[in-house]
């Protein structure tokens, strides 16, 4: 398995919710974290927004500053880390607060925006996608907090604009497994953009997703991920990669931003924390499946690297499913 689909396997989207918008120039919207929209969503983890435009142009930019997004048909705008943020025909006007403008079309159950001045039209489709943060590195920790993706013309339009529709259906209707059919139709829109956005990443990016395309550093995330309980060390990944074991090293320091052992155990971890929530397996067995002889080195690592035992990370997560 290569290293993208192990991340997104294990992304553990605990949720999605769509809505459709359509604003007319002049317009200025503020979204605000979690309000209203995503409130049927699954409390804590962090809120990924996720933006298709279909028709028209606007312009995104964070709440708190930082760069402004120029977006026409066919662009998506991700936000990857739960921030306020503007959209608008004009970033410069008094902004509405989006909580204030979704309406429930009672007809049909589905969540519209509309507002505006009657000038130009913009459309697009919203989704809004939770996760666990502390499962979703490397991956959040690889995103700008705010990014264009073109998708430019022809039929990957198309088809993600279908599994947007597909998304609001399901949020509308509120069949029995509806919400893990959005989870999932989410989870399609979220990892085909993420496939868009390292194909259009320039030369010379640094960071885990241009790692993944490295003809040396991705074939070692590859085989780290393929095996990640194996006793691996950079001598023999180096030698499986076809490269010098100080080449691997430093080539693998310098996209992903730590040594490659460093970014095993991490991994390690990230498997383990999804497993405990998810399977009634043993501790000793997890200790074994990740590369370790001991529990007591298992729970040191895990702690270190997720901040609480693992049998408490289990106690949460059953706590969670309790209350859901």
């Amino acid at each position: 398995m290569d290293a993208l689909s192990d991340a997104l396997r294990v992304l553990r989207l605990s949720g999605a919710v769509f809505l459709d918008a359509e604003f007319t120039a002049p317009w200025c919207v503020l979204s605000e974290g979690r309000r209203p929209v995503t409130e049927p969503l699954p409390s804590g983890g962090n809120v990924i927004f996720f933006h298709l435009l279909t028709e028209g142009r606007c312009r995104a930019r964070l709440a708190g500053g930082g760069e402004t997004v120029e977006l026409g048909p066919g662009d998506i705008v991700l936000m990857s880390r739960d921030d306020n943020h503007l959209m608008g025909s004009e970033l410069g006007l008094k902004p509405e607060r989006a909580a204030t403008l979704v309406q429930q079309v009672t007809a049909s159950g589905l969540m519209r925006v509309e507002h505006g001045g009657g000038g130009e039209k913009t459309r697009f489709g919203c989704s809004f996608l939770i996760c666990d943060e502390r499962l979703c590195r490397p991956l959040l920790d690889a995103l700008p907090r705010i990014l264009r993706i073109p998708l430019g013309e022809g039929p990957g339009v198309a088809w993600m604009r279908n599994l947007m529709q597909a998304g609001n259906e399901e949020t509308a209707a509120a069949r029995p497994g509806g919400a893990t059919v959005a989870a999932k139709l989410a989870e399609l829109l979220f990892a085909e953009g993420l496939r868009r956005y390292i194909m259009s990443l320039p030369d010379g990016t640094v960071g885990w997703l241009a790692g993944l395309r490295d003809r040396f550093v991705g074939r070692a995330l590859a085989l780290m991920h393929e095996r990640p309980g194996h006793a691996w060390t950079v001598d023999e990944l180096a030698e499986r990669v076809g490269i010098s074991r100080s080449a691997l090293a430093q080539r693998f320091t310098d996209l992903i931003g730590q040594p490659p052992m460093q970014y095993l155990t991490r991994w390690r971890m990230t498997i383990a924390a999804q497993r405990l929530r998810g399977e009634p397996v043993s501790i000793a067995r997890l200790a074994a499946d990740t590369g370790y002889d001991s529990e007591a080195a298992f729970n040191r690592a895990f702690k270190r690297e997720l901040g609480e035992t693992p049998a408490a990370w289990r106690r949460a997560g059953g706590a969670e499913r309790s209350r859901a």
